[in-house]
């Protein structure tokens, strides 16, 4: 009986001993694998990516025991947090109710709570003492920053629905009240106010590759200048982008007493890069692409390039019909002009790629300014080329009247296909050049009437811009283009209709005195004859070289991988584009437009960098 006892023990020590074993896959506390990225979006997840707050905020209400609480009564816990504030878990406090807060007003689209959002992120990225300012590499910072003005955004919200009222006014908030002021310098950039305002973290961009933003304080927004706009060289009525920031006064003390007051306050991030913020230099918040993006969502730029190339008159803003070059933001004095010319039945839009990308690069966004020509591009190169030469210097002479900016003495000008033959019209003396591959007749003999003598004075007789320091052609048919020559050439000639000033300008031509005939054919030449490799003016264009002291780059499109010698990007062949005796050239396999390649992109990106380095 003993030993049956024993047995029957051990068999039960042993069964014991087993499930003791088994527990040990599961005891209360320990670790098990997973994903690498599940276990780093755990620690890292926030309520700005999603409904769920942040492992920090979770650690505040697990220690002030409001877990259930917060799930149950969002705005009781909060109201308990709050309460708590003023103890050594003040900063810890701060951010949990800045993120909850945020969150609850998301939820409940409640703009009380997104300004209280707001402020609590405020008073804890820059509290009073210096000692407390949280860590840099704390990703609390980063976070209740981007609670912050994502939170001014939606707080600032106006009677107009999607709108971001810039007004004085006093605002709820859960436990007090807000003042806002509203200074008018500090909400006027340009000394007028601004209509629209319109938060850019509410669109996504579309068309373009990348979305550069520069990460600080503020809501970036995009704002429309009003009727009395400041500068004729900005489109009608521009809509340009400013960061907008709600400056607290007086936290974390008005938080406890339950009486806040901020100012509103409207940064152009083009000039100011910064802010100081309790003797503290904090980065401005900016989007440089979104605003690009926003101006070319239903622009009439897209329907001019087809109505442009069709007629010589067509007109892209009707109210200010010798408006052909807009600026992409107000003249910045000391910064070098980029002017950027596009090609046939195209428009200033199809720079955007390029201009996004020259943006998004701090060291060429604070060097340069972007302007873009556009014009009408059936009509004869040599008319278009007269409108660009005289429309950069009445800029020059609007915006420098006294020649006091050197950097306007320094301009870059870029051209793609039709808009490179434009550009070079920019760097050549003519001299009777032009005149002669159309007339025997010396100018000074030939009967014409006032205005035609003036007109075809102004457009074949060429010198060069002094203020154009370098250039760039981007697939430029400079010995024509065989698409002008072929049946489809014809069939886009017989399309156009070209502005009574030039077919009058062509009758007159041709008749002249009997000997001393109009070389050309009977009809106004188009800008597809001007491409003809055939053309006189062409030819002629061809001929001349760019003057001494303009430094010249050709990038050159080639579709396909056969010999480059040989090839074409499907309208301008190599043999055409190829120039001798530039700084550079690049070959890009890409076809015709290849100004939103990124080979292209980045060999403009060296060129104004050279430009720069010539500079020092």
């Amino acid at each position: 009986m003993n030993a049956l006892l024993r047995s029957a023990c051990a068999r039960c020590l042993r069964l014991a001993t087993a499930v003791l074993l088994a527990a040990g896959c599961a005891t209360p506390i320990g670790v098990k694998r997973a994903d690498e990225h599940a276990v780093y979006r755990q620690l890292t997840l926030n309520a700005l990516i999603s409904d769920r707050m942040s492992a920090a905020s979770a650690e505040v209400l697990e220690r002030s025991d409001l877990v259930a609480r917060f799930e149950e009564d969002p705005v009781g816990a909060l109201a308990a947090l709050h309460a708590g504030l003023g103890g050594a878990d003040e900063p810890d406090r701060l951010f949990a109710l800045a993120e909850l807060s945020y969150l609850h007003a998301r939820e409940a689209d409640s703009r009380p709570y997104y300004l209280a959002a707001a402020a609590y992120a405020y008073a804890y990225a820059f509290p009073s003492s210096a000692a407390d300012a949280p860590d840099a590499y704390d990703p609390r910072l980063r976070a209740a920053l981007d609670v912050y003005n994502l939170s001014i955004a939606e707080g600032l919200i106006g009677p107009t629905a999607g709108e971001i009222e810039l007004a004085a006014r006093g605002a709820a908030l859960p436990f007090g009240r807000l003042e806002i002021r509203a200074d008018p310098q500090a909400v006027q950039p340009y000394g007028q106010r601004l209509e629209q305002v319109s938060p850019l973290y509410r669109w996504e961009v579309r068309g373009l590759r990348n979305r550069y933003r520069q990460a600080g304080i503020g809501a970036p927004v995009i704002a429309r200048l009003g009727d009395a706009q400041h500068e004729r060289w900005l489109p009608p009525r521009a809509k340009l982008p400013f960061t907008l920031v709600l400056r607290f006064q007086g936290l974390p003390e008005g938080l406890k007493e339950g009486n806040l007051s901020a100012s509103l306050e409207l940064h152009d991030p083009d000039v100011a890069h910064a802010l100081s913020i309790r003797r503290q230099s904090v980065p401005l918040e900016a989007d440089s692409t979104t605003p690009i993006a926003y101006r070319l969502e239903g622009s009439p730029l897209w329907d001019s390039e087809i109505a442009g190339f069709r007629r010589g008159d067509f007109l892209v803003f009707e109210d200010e019909p010798d408006a052909q070059l807009r600026f992409l933001s107000p003249y910045r004095p000391g910064r070098i002009p980029v002017v950027f010319v596009h090609g046939t039945a195209s428009s200033p839009a199809r720079w955007a790629e390029m201009a996004n990308e020259i943006l998004g690069d701090p060291v060429l966004a604070s060097h340069y300014q972007l302007w873009f020509f556009f014009y009408n591009t059936g009509n004869p190169i040599a008319l278009s080329a007269l409108n660009l030469r005289e429309t950069l210097q009445a800029v020059v002479a609007d915006v420098d009247p006294h020649g006091k900016d050197p950097a306007l003495r320094r301009m870059v000008v870029i051209g793609h296909s039709q808009g490179g033959l434009l550009t070079k019209l920019t760097v050549v003396d003519s001299g009777t050049r032009f005149w002669e591959a159309i007339t025997a007749t010396p100018f000074e003999e030939a009967e014409l009437d006032p205005d035609t003598r003036d007109l075809l004075g102004r457009a074949l007789f060429v010198e060069p811009l002094p203020f154009v320091q370098r250039v760039v052609f981007i697939a430029t048919p400079h010995r024509g283009s065989f698409l002008a020559e072929s049946w489809l050439g014809a069939i886009a000639r017989r399309l156009v209709s070209l502005p009574a000033t030039v077919t009058k300008v062509s009758l007159q031509l041709m008749t002249l005195q009997p000997g001393k005939a109009y070389r050309s054919a009977t009809r106004s030449p188009t800008s597809i004859d001007n491409m003809n490799g055939s053309n006189p003016f062409l030819q002629t264009l061809a001929s001349l070289p760019v003057v001494p002291g303009v430094k010249a780059h050709s990038i050159i499109a080639v579709a396909g991988d056969g010999p480059v010698e040989a090839g074409n990007d499907g309208v301008v062949r190599y043999t055409s584009a190829h120039l001798d005796g530039v700084e550079s050239e690049l070959v890009v396999h890409s076809g015709h437009s290849t100004q939103a390649e990124p080979a292209t992109i980045q060999e403009v990106r060296r060129i104004l960098y050279l430009q720069l380095a010539d500079q020092e």
